[in-house]
């Protein structure tokens, strides 16, 4: 709603300002006005939320801001990330959808949230939710996700403060761990863009054919490296795709990677180095099944992995070792989620 995201804009701007001016005052003076200012903001609190400090201004000043960088301080309510959580896992079974669980969905929502930064231009990234807004919304790639946005919106509703691209990153870290995947640090701190005109343009994120092998494999790398990752990073980051399935009304594939679509683990490589893979002969896009059953699928950039010799050596690694996939997923999946974002509480942000 547009005045929730309003007040989460401005919260969150006060935050950053008060950051900020804890890094760059000096001297004796400086330090006593930011301090005066920010106890006076906590001290003077107005029945909407938001605490206006006068001596905010008398900071500002110290710290060498003009009268029109900062007015006023918001008042943040303090979000229970632990009952976040609660909420999340809560709601990760649905009995209805796909295979037994939304977990595989939530992941997806934060990958392509995430997947749209740009290592050149620091644009794109989890950091502003633009996904709930025209264009980006509407992306093919983002084809479904609508689902998990509304699913997700009970929880934002219910827990003040919160802004939606810190719950989107969060829900996909609590359903990777309720799926039997590791641990993932998390970072709150990022801040919902208000409009569309924040959003992305269409064509960050990877495409799952190319038309050639050659291709496939440039536009896989060429993709990920405009993230800022590298080919090892690339391949753990794939492993996502043992989670969930593809759907013919949205992606235009059809079927699950594994047979365990809703558990995290390095089964996807395992299938792709031990399965032999054929095409599918059907009249959807090219796609490949296994042919002991052709209950399974690979996408021709799943393909690609074991086609690409510097791929398919971390496939083989990950294929032997899930202690190995898990702890690289987990640094990859977290600096995938944090691109770009410039507040995340106790970090400097990977951009």
């Amino acid at each position: 709603p547009p005045d929730r995201e309003r007040d989460t804009l401005t919260m969150t701007f006060a935050r950053s300002f008060l950051r900020s001016a804890a890094r760059v005052a000096k001297g004796p003076a400086a330090r006593r006005a930011f301090s005066t200012g920010a106890r006076a903001a906590a001290a003077s609190a107005r029945p909407t939320g938001y605490k206006l400090a006068a001596g905010g201004v008398a900071a500002a000043a110290a710290l060498g801001f003009g009268f029109g960088a900062v007015t006023a301080f918001a008042a943040e309510p303090k979000v229970d990330f632990a009952a976040v959580r609660k909420d999340i896992a809560a709601i990760l079974d649905e009995d209805n959808y796909d295979d037994g669980s939304i977990g595989p969905l939530l992941v997806r929502l934060a990958w392509h949230a995430s997947g749209t930064y740009d290592v050149t231009t620091k644009t794109g990234g989890s950091d502003g939710a633009t996904m709930r807004f025209t264009p980006e919304a509407a992306h093919g790639a983002n084809a479904g996700l609508a689902e998990a946005r509304k699913r997700l919106e009970k929880i934002a509703a219910k827990h003040t403060g919160l802004s939606y691209s810190d719950l989107w990153i969060l829900a996909s870290v609590v359903a990777i761990k309720e799926m039997g995947g590791p641990d993932i640090p998390f970072h709150a701190g990022r801040v919902d863009r208000p409009s569309g005109e924040w959003c992305t343009p269409d064509g960050r994120l990877p495409d799952a054919d190319k038309g050639t092998k050659p291709g496939t494999i440039a536009h896989i790398r060429q993709i990920f490296y405009c993230m800022g990752m590298n080919d090892q990073e690339i391949v753990a980051l794939f492993g996502a795709h043992a989670l969930g399935r593809c759907h013919t009304d949205r992606s235009g594939y059809d079927g699950p990677w594994t047979r365990a679509p809703t558990t995290m683990s390095n089964e996807y490589y395992r299938l792709l180095v031990e399965t032999k893979w054929v095409k599918k002969a059907w009249k959807g896009p090219v796609q490949y099944e296994n042919t002991d059953g052709a209950d399974l699928m690979m996408l021709p950039t799943d393909m690609a992995l074991i086609e690409d010799p510097e791929f398919k050596k971390w496939v083989d690694v990950y294929a032997k070792d899930e202690k190995k996939f898990f702890a690289d997923f987990s640094k990859a999946f977290q600096k995938l989620t944090e691109n770009g974002c410039r507040n995340l509480e106790g970090l400097k942000g990977w951009f």
